[in-house]
């Protein structure tokens, strides 16, 4: 870290969404004030006037003074990963690289003092090489977003949707409970998050072979194995809309990339065996909650034709080297895995 005030690098991604990418970049340049650092808003190929938009308002706003707010476009869709790379690799505007990297959605609002306090936490915890906001909804809802590493038994688990499979492997539960203090966490939502330049330096940033899903979770993974923790911090608050962009809470299917970058992660941590034995233990999860509603009243909580879309993946995937990241896809950059 630098000798003199550390700089944070905010960056903000904006896909086809500008009015709420406006906001969001004003609640951070109001709390980037009083902090050494700048703010970057991508455009991700929106291939709309977002651009224009975003850039005319910035300097409307007086936003761009100074450098506080610059506007680029990344040029293509390259998924959340691709685009967060972009604006960590253009830097502060004088060209040097910044002591922290803020990453915020483009559909989320800090609360006073949130990114100082992230900023903080990493300056008085030098392992830590990753913190996490607490995220809740417009309707002061939390949202979860501390998390174990994806597992063979947490997809198992999760799937099964049973209270006494969950209490016989709550140690494999994926979602943790939301702490109450600051907390060691395997991974935490790419929402609100600050990263130690080091750690992109020693990981070079997101796996951009990720279009979207499973990017945070990897990146988290990767910090761990060259030495660096990932914490949740709940005294940092961020009000956040959740799949403004993705549409992910209105999925009527899941979309194909996601099948992919969960094959992807898998496969890249763990192997192609281990892939295949959780992609069964998935189903075999989904098939326990599919009795159990043949039986009970219970409500559908998997996008239609999921195990049907899961097995054919899971059949394809010999045939299938990498997740694919088709530039027809038209999917945004921002994400919500909660």
């Amino acid at each position: 870290m630098s000798e003199s005030k550390p700089k944070i690098l905010t960056i903000i991604l904006n896909f086809k969404t500008p009015e709420l990418t406006l906001k969001s970049c004003a609640a951070a340049l109001r709390e980037m004030e009083g902090l050494d650092g700048e703010i970057v808003v991508i455009d991700n190929g929106s291939e709309d006037d977002s651009f224009v938009m975003l850039s005319h308002a910035a300097e409307q706003n007086g936003w761009t003074q100074n450098n506080r707010v610059r506007v680029l476009d990344s040029g293509h869709n390259g998924g959340f990963g691709a685009g967060m790379n972009f604006g960590m690799q253009a830097r502060l505007s004088n060209g040097s690289a910044p002591d922290f990297y803020y990453l915020l959605n483009s559909d989320a609002w800090p609360d006073p003092d949130a990114i100082a306090k992230l900023r903080d936490y990493l300056i008085e915890n030098p392992k830590a090489g990753l913190v996490g906001s607490a995220i809740r909804g417009t309707d002061d809802t939390p949202h979860p977003t501390a998390f174990r590493f994806p597992s063979m038994g947490g997809d198992f688990e999760a799937a099964a949707h049973t209270g006494v499979i969950t209490r016989w492997m709550k140690n494999a539960v994926v979602r943790l409970p939301i702490p109450e203090t600051d907390t060691k966490v395997d991974w935490t939502a790419g929402a609100s998050l600050m990263v130690r330049r080091e750690v992109i330096d020693q990981t070079d940033g997101f796996d951009e072979t990720f279009f979207l899903y499973f990017e945070e979770t990897d990146l988290c993974r990767r910090a761990a194995e060259a030495g660096w923790s990932t914490h949740y911090l709940p005294e940092s608050c961020v009000v956040h809309i959740g799949s403004a962009s993705t549409g992910m809470k209105t999925w009527s299917r899941t979309p194909g990339y996601w099948f992919d970058s969960r094959q992807h992660y898998y496969t890249k941590s763990k192997g192609s065996g281990y892939f295949v034995a959780s992609t069964l233990a998935l189903i075999a999860g989904g098939l326990i909650w599919r009795f159990r509603r043949l039986i009970q009243t219970l409500p559908q909580v998997d996008p239609d034709w999921f195990l049907t879309d899961l097995t054919t993946h899971l059949l394809r995937s010999p045939f299938r080297k990498t997740a694919a990241r088709s530039p027809t896809i038209s999917v945004p950059i921002s994400e919500d895995q909660t």
